[in-house]
């Protein structure tokens, strides 16, 4: 049995690439998670320059809310029971900023096989259409892996290589997932969407929480690691990550370095395969 979707969700998501909206905590509770990240901002900058990828690794709060037990109940329905982190971006857009990100596929250069990674969308604020909640194109998963091209040139985009889509694909319907603070969307790895400039008088941040089964690899050379959330792992294709004790602490930060030093290392070296590839 489930534990938290209907067999009716879990065919839609095999069928569309993605659900919304589920409850995950309290909007008060979103509210303390987003204080939390704001405090910090306060004393050491924007979030995004530099702590916005695996800040699990750097914050206790973030470590709590990747173990959320409706996240994973719902994650654990659509992948099984024995799950890793592979990574975690968080995406705030200031109101009225012009930044966005392009259309793609979150599987584009993360060397996953199989593809069955799964990205939980979790909000500490409300992400509105206004807001540029996500966009995406229902079906477009079973299209496999598309053909991308970096853009660095442009600035706005919020991908860190500017990776968009250039395989041509139907853009003429698609469907906004908005979520309130403490709700979140899941989305299969193959989903092409993208999400629009925040146009409204709020901030929105979203963090984008990547979990694979226990079974998937990572088919760079370079060996990553990931938290393992729920079950057992029976196969070793990933280091294990501590959980931070403190935030921001010497050895979280140094521990956090050296995390996304692998991980940009595997992202170049799957950008080099992948161009090759093509």
């Amino acid at each position: 049995m489930p534990r938290k979707l209907t067999e009716a969700q879990i065919e839609q998501y095999h069928r569309d690439g993605f659900l919304f909206p589920f409850d995950a905590f309290t909007p008060e509770q979103a509210r303390h998670y987003r204080t939390r990240m704001e405090s910090f901002e306060a004393a050491h900058g924007a979030f995004a320059k530099g702590h916005n990828f695996k800040p699990h690794l750097l914050f206790t709060w973030v470590d709590e809310i990747v173990h959320h037990p409706a996240v994973l109940d719902a994650v654990e329905d659509l992948i099984g029971p024995d799950i890793r982190l592979f990574h975690l971006t968080v995406w705030p857009k200031n109101a009225h900023d012009p930044a966005y990100v392009g259309w793609h596929q979150d599987a584009t250069y993360f060397g996953l096989e199989p593809a069955r990674h799964v990205t939980a969308w979790v909000a500490l604020t409300d992400a509105s259409i206004e807001a540029g909640c996500m966009e995406v194109i229902a079906g477009s998963h079973k299209l496999g892996q598309l053909h991308h091209a970096e853009r660095v040139q442009e600035q706005h985009n919020l991908l860190s290589r500017g990776q968009t889509i250039t395989a041509p694909f139907d853009k003429s319907r698609t469907a906004f997932m908005p979520v309130k603070a403490g709700q979140f969307s899941l989305h299969h790895t193959h989903l092409v969407h993208n999400s629009r400039p925040n146009l409204s008088n709020d901030r929105r941040i979203g963090l984008g929480i990547s979990y694979i089964p226990t079974e998937v690899r990572c088919v760079s050379p370079t060996r990553l690691a990931g938290r393992l959330v729920r079950g057992t792992d029976r196969h070793g294709h990933f280091d294990d990550e501590p959980r931070p004790t403190v935030d921001f602490g010497d050895a979280e930060r140094a521990y956090h370095a050296e995390a996304v030093k692998r991980f940009r290392q595997s992202n170049s070296e799957q950008t080099a395969r992948y161009q090759t590839a093509v």
